[in-house]
């Protein structure tokens, strides 16, 4: 018998202030029980019924985009002109939430930051059809360069993760690891979908989960060696459709990231965001929730 996977296949939501059209606000949003949370899935495949879910959840949808998202367009302040500047960087995220950006003090982009930190990034995932009909998520903060050796480390493992290529330059002289201080955020879901949030409704709480951040590398390391096909067991049974059409050049799934709130898989083209159906904070309550979770992501595939 195959040993359980390590990893969850729920989304759970905590529904705040409502709207059919317009924007809400949701800054100061305060998390209802669990029992009484909302349980909707934004990033499992068509054959998994709970897929069909109608509703619209902003602060789901902002996480999805923050944690699922490999790229982002970066705007920047022109020093003196003060016009804006955008390019399109890659981009990863820190356990609780915040964007991690990896730039060369040769690129134009790198000098704006150095005169002026304040930013925007722009979250967007390509689909067929009109490309306004997806969802996307500008983030509004200040970039921090990050010189601390230890968090650097840190970061650098996280961001290499997802983006294996940028080793071959990662620790040239002249880059640097940012990390983007979330000030304002803004989710436009499609028609008739936006919302204004704050840094409080997409960030990750870690304050009481140190356990779950430490292990971090060896839980992955536990998944690469231990459960290799895991990955992509549940990036098929789980994963939007978008993110499993892709070339055989994408390489196989792997686990590239977990926090108290869910796990990240990723290729060398895709990212599927995995949610836990409800915070972790320890070691056993990690294993916990991803063994009784492993045995429905199966079931979704029959196997």
């Amino acid at each position: 018998m195959t040993e359980p996977c390590l990893f969850p296949a729920y989304t759970i939501i905590t529904m705040g202030e409502s709207t059919l059209l317009g924007q809400i606000r949701l800054s100061k949003r305060k998390k209802a029980p669990f029992s009484e949370q909302v349980r909707y899935v934004t990033q499992f495949g068509a054959a998994d019924p709970r897929a069909s879910a109608p509703q619209f959840d902003p602060v789901a949808e902002a996480k999805l985009l923050l944690r699922a998202t490999r790229w982002a367009t970066l705007a920047t302040l022109i020093p003196d002109k003060g016009q804006p500047f955008a390019t399109l960087v890659n981009v990863a995220t820190a356990p609780d939430g915040r964007p991690i950006l990896l730039l060369s003090e040769l690129a134009a982009h790198r000098r704006h930051l150095a005169a002026d930190p304040r930013l925007s990034l722009l979250f967007y995932v390509p689909g067929q059809g009109d490309p306004l009909a997806h969802p996307r998520l500008t983030i509004l903060g200040r970039a921090k360069r990050v010189d601390d050796s230890e968090t650097r480390g840190a970061l650098r493992a996280r961001f290499l993760a997802r983006h294996p290529k940028s080793e071959l330059y990662a620790d040239f002289p002249d880059f640097s690891f940012f990390l983007v201080g979330i000030e304002n955020v803004h989710l436009n879901g499609g028609f008739a979908r936006a919302a204004s949030l704050g840094a409080e409704d997409i960030g990750t709480e870690l304050d009481g989960a140190e356990e779950i951040v430490a292990l971090e590398t060896a839980a992955i390391a536990h998944i690469e060696a231990d459960h290799p096909g895991v990955p992509g067991l549940l990036a098929q049974a789980f994963g939007a459709p978008a993110a499993l059409d892709r070339s055989p050049a994408a390489g196989p799934w792997r686990a590239v990231g977990l926090d108290p709130e869910g796990v990240d898989l990723g290729n060398d083209e895709s990212l599927v965001r995995v949610s836990f159906p409800h915070r972790v904070a320890t070691a056993a309550e990690l294993r916990q929730v991803l063994v009784d979770l492993a045995a429905e992501a199966r079931r979704a595939l029959h196997r």
